[in-house]
């Protein structure tokens, strides 16, 4: 169970490498005891820099790291009582898997008896009982990871970090270890520091996330609150589908504003990060938030023609010509009242103004 007590922080952090330009940034994020983060980034945001940076291989050039409240800058890797698990696995091929698993036990010079129950727990974590004997060539890639993960945690971490652990492996099988992985932190509750690339990844297993870019943090929040309240462009680019309109904010009140799209359409949207009439926007909106041909009356209604139809088996994506736009995207459930949606045909769209926000422009 995740608790509210502070358990890793980063507090004003900077890293640069050649004291010209900072690959981190200014950065600050507090992780609660308990708590499944995963940093969500695109290449060369900075992302490896602050795991190695976590892990003790590299040092800030400003700011401080914490661990339980400790700084942990000037702390040697071996010291700090944090795992880790790599794309490659990085099980040593010459040894045994009780020999790979109990190698994090001798190096702390752990009594044999102790080791041997403590490697028993670990292999029952991921259900590979009765491998003990084998050796990494003769384990699937599956299993390999799943021994990488029980090394990771034999030996009572206070932290686990996962740099894309999952990304050697196939679908399938990548979406099994995902909740696999998910259910072994439910059950032991450790913080777990998690990197990946891939979204369906970080909004499956995730308490938060944290969206990187330019070395700096866009966003941490929790999957639904990321997905569904981007706080900017970027963010709303980056995670999911999303619909964009350029505009300039033409009335502002409350919790609503219009839009003069750059097409001279008027829409509403919410103001997110617009404060003024003449400001430029980009509206955001997610594909699954528009309904074709509304019955209750929405905030937005516009008619569009069907440029694309693309079956998916459980919804059905179009490609729409609408307000300007030749790649307006919806994604409607697929249901009897929508199989006559045919390419060319016009439809009205609808969506209501807290469902498109006003962001940053782009």
């Amino acid at each position: 169970m995740t608790s509210t007590k502070s358990f890793n922080k980063f507090d004003k952090v900077d890293k640069s490498y050649d004291s010209k330009g900072l690959v981190v940034k200014d950065l600050d994020w507090d992780i609660a005891e308990g708590e499944f983060v995963t940093m969500l980034v695109p290449s060369g945001s900075g992302k490896t820099t602050c795991l190695m940076m976590l892990a003790g291989f590299e040092t800030p050039t400003n700011g401080e790291i914490y661990l339980d409240k400790n700084p942990i800058s000037n702390i040697p890797p071996h010291k700090r009582g944090i795992g880790m698990v790599f794309q490659n696995y990085a099980l040593f091929p010459h040894m045994t898997v009780y020999e790979n698993l109990a190698f994090p036990l001798r190096v702390r010079k752990i009594p044999k008896d102790e080791a041997d129950k403590k490697v028993d727990k670990a292999l029952s974590m991921v259900s590979l009982q009765g491998f003990e004997a084998r050796m990494p060539m003769q384990l699937s890639g599956g299993q390999q990871q799943r021994v990488a993960v029980a090394r990771s945690l034999v030996f009572d971490p206070k932290l686990v970090l996962m740099d894309e652990p999952l990304g050697a492996l196939d679908k399938n099988l990548r979406e099994s270890m995902q909740y696999e992985i998910k259910h072994i932190h439910e059950n032991i509750g450790v913080t777990v520091v998690y990197v990946t690339h891939d979204q369906s990844e970080a909004l499956t297993m995730s308490n938060r996330i944290a969206v990187f870019n330019d070395g700096k943090v866009q966003q941490l929040s929790s999957p639904d609150e990321l997905y569904e309240r981007p706080v900017n462009s970027f963010v709303a680019e980056f995670i999911g589908e999303n619909n964009t309109f350029a505009g300039t904010v033409s009335d502002i009140s409350g919790n609503t504003c219009k839009v003069k799209l750059n097409s001279g359409t008027e829409i509403i949207a919410n103001p997110i990060s617009v404060k003024a009439k003449g400001e430029k926007t980009t509206v955001s909106l997610r594909p699954e938030r528009a309904l074709i041909n509304p019955k209750n009356k929405m905030d937005n209604n516009y008619k569009g023609k069907i440029k694309e139809v693309i079956y998916h088996g459980d919804h059905t994506r179009l490609r729409m010509d609408m307000l300007g736009n030749d790649q307006f995207i919806l994604k409607i459930p697929n249901s009897s009242s929508n199989l006559d949606i045919k390419t060319g045909n016009d439809i009205n769209v609808g969506w209501n103004a807290n469902d498109s926000r006003a962001l940053d422009p782009k």
